[in-house]
């Protein structure tokens, strides 16, 4: 993979990261869920802000390993 394509893949999974830490901010009313993680997520009462939540861990979490295997 050239330096470029690999500058534009890391940009790409950064602005994700940042996406994904807003929503879960933001579903989560806090920035809590990163030191206690999934345990505030499983403690939402209401099931569509839980589903969206789960969805962007996820995200994140894929996020995360991506850029870990291209360190």
């Amino acid at each position: 993979m050239a330096i470029a394509q690999i500058k534009n893949l890391q940009r790409r999974l950064a602005n994700l990261e940042q996406e994904a830490e807003a929503e879960l901010d933001r579903v989560c009313g806090n920035h809590l869920w990163a030191s206690v993680g999934p345990d505030v997520i499983d403690a939402l009462e209401n099931p569509a802000d839980r589903a969206r939540a789960n969805y962007y861990y996820g995200q994140l979490m894929t996020v995360r390993e991506l850029q870990g295997a291209m360190a």
